[in-house]
């Protein structure tokens, strides 16, 4: 888990971001109300949905608690030109719980073999969401003749709390503690297992707000009264140090693999309705700082802030994603 920006909470704040209409969003986000291709990868299944075609198949993978439906505004988009498949990490969504910790390469060997069983050969360029980032990066490092393109959306940097700690002379991890502590009360509650009408449910699970339609809305909130979703949740939670050496110890150059970094504009710091603080300025500006010394380990990337949109970007501005898909596309030929 992204531990100093968690999931469920930015979640909470995304979904009243949208204001379309719910007819509207219940049409487009039907397909991913339901399991599509449920893939045996060895004695469990994970949750797959690809549409479109090309010969280039862009890769999605979404933000520490979420599943595929991350992913509703831009997978449909980006299947107008390509092949574009999102899939259900371990215990999340419509997929079934791994007895692997919750890191990266473990993540990464799952969505391997999801890949080959379902039979969706590379090339791919990858997608990838605050630790769905780390995971296409750490992708690209261990199968760097699949992958011919990558899109980081507000990625975390390796040394990231430690550096944003420093800069807001030490006030991150202070808050960091009673939110930790929060999401674990969260998934202990949650492991014993949810109703949905339980007191603190909506508070742990952001609610449905307007970003989902009915539909979706009903199917994210059931897996969220899973004890598999919390299991897989803390697994998340306690890999994280173990999910940033694992990125760290691959760290080399791409070399000229396109990429493009979507940078959030809306700080998750900022009181909302009052001016950022000088501090907030300060950590924003490190935090950019960092993803501009991500974009040089390759020589043909670019940084690009979204004005308006907050950490889970494609929930805030899901045109930004396509069009940075589109831009890396456009790179290879396709």
């Amino acid at each position: 888990m992204h531990r100093f920006v968690p999931g469920l909470i930015l979640v909470g704040l995304a979904s009243v971001a949208s204001g379309a209409s719910g007819a509207a969003i219940d049409s487009r986000q039907q397909a991913f109300a339901h399991p599509q291709q449920l893939v045996d990868i060895g004695g469990r299944r994970l949750n797959l949905y690809c549409s479109g075609a090309g010969s280039v198949t862009v890769v999605f993978d979404a933000p520490s608690s979420e599943a595929g439906w991350s992913w509703h505004a831009v997978q449909p988009e980006v299947a107008k030109r390509t092949r574009a498949c999102v899939y259900d990490r371990a215990g999340l969504g419509f997929s079934d719980p791994s007895p692997l910790p919750g890191t990266s390469a473990n993540a990464v060997a799952d969505l391997h073999a999801l890949l080959a069983q379902a039979g969706i050969a590379p090339p791919y360029v990858m997608v990838g969401s605050s630790y769905g980032a780390n995971n296409v990066q750490l992708y690209a490092y261990r199968y760097p003749d699949e992958v011919k393109g990558l899109v980081l959306v507000d990625a975390p940097h390796d040394d990231e709390t430690d550096r944003l700690d420093k800069v807001s002379q030490g006030k991150l991890k202070k808050a960091m503690a009673p939110m930790d502590a929060f999401m674990r009360q969260c998934a202990q509650a949650g492991q014993r297992g949810w109703s949905l009408g339980a007191e603190g449910f909506v508070n742990c699970t952001g609610g449905t707000g307007e970003l989902y339609g009915r539909e979706l809305a009903a199917a994210r909130l059931a897996t969220m009264t899973r004890p598999a979703y919390w299991q897989a949740l803390v697994s998340q939670m306690d890999g994280v140090d173990a999910s940033a050496e694992q990125l760290k110890a691959a760290r080399r150059s791409y070399g000229d693999l396109p990429m493009v970094l979507l940078v959030r504009g809306i700080s998750p710091y900022a009181v909302p309705g009052q001016p950022q603080s000088a501090l907030n300025n300060a950590t924003e500006a490190e935090h950019l700082a960092m993803q501009k010394e991500l974009a040089a380990y390759s020589t043909r990337s670019s940084v690009r802030v979204v004005p308006g949109a907050g950490h889970v970007i494609q929930d805030f501005k899901p045109d930004a994603v396509v069009r940075a898909v589109d831009d890396v596309l456009g790179q290879l030929g396709r």
